[in-house]
């Protein structure tokens, strides 16, 4: 496991949600402040706020390849097609490893509600699954962005 993956586990397990762990771990590398990029993560978390979509994780990861290839510049047709070029790349090596992107599909239980959202906080999901897929999304993230 890659540094940046422990670290991303660690601020998980210390009580950053998912998207927010995976992101903020890479903020310093772009000069940015973590405690506004775990701002801007804090939506994203738990399958787009307990939503059942994209995993956290995952919507992380495309937060920082974003800031690290994305761009700014309006119409830059291009510039927009080499970030996206990265992020299906990722999404490509996250679904190999587990088989899908989306929170409900990676948990295995329907986060919108809370029984079900309690049901997966005593089944210990988000300790045994859940600091995996953060470490997993932020090691492949230091890959992409290490072969470029």
């Amino acid at each position: 496991m890659s540094e940046r993956s422990e670290e991303a586990a660690r601020a998980f397990d210390g009580g950053l949600n998912c998207a927010q762990a995976v992101a903020s771990v890479f903020a310093r590398d772009y000069g940015l402040d973590e405690e506004t990029v775990r701002k801007l993560a804090c939506g994203f978390g738990g399958g787009l706020a307990h939503t059942d979509r994209t995993c956290g994780a995952v919507s992380g990861a495309v937060l920082v390849l974003g800031i690290a290839r994305g761009t700014a510049v309006p119409g830059d047709r291009e510039g927009k097609e080499r970030c996206y070029a990265l992020v299906r790349e990722f999404i490509r090596r996250f679904s190999a490893r587990h088989g899908s992107v989306n929170c409900t599909e990676l948990v295995g239980f329907d986060l919108s509600g809370p029984r079900g959202l309690e049901a997966a906080r005593a089944a210990g999901v988000f300790s045994e699954r859940c600091t995996g897929y953060v470490a997993d999304a932020a090691g492949i993230v230091e890959e992409i962005l290490k072969e470029l």
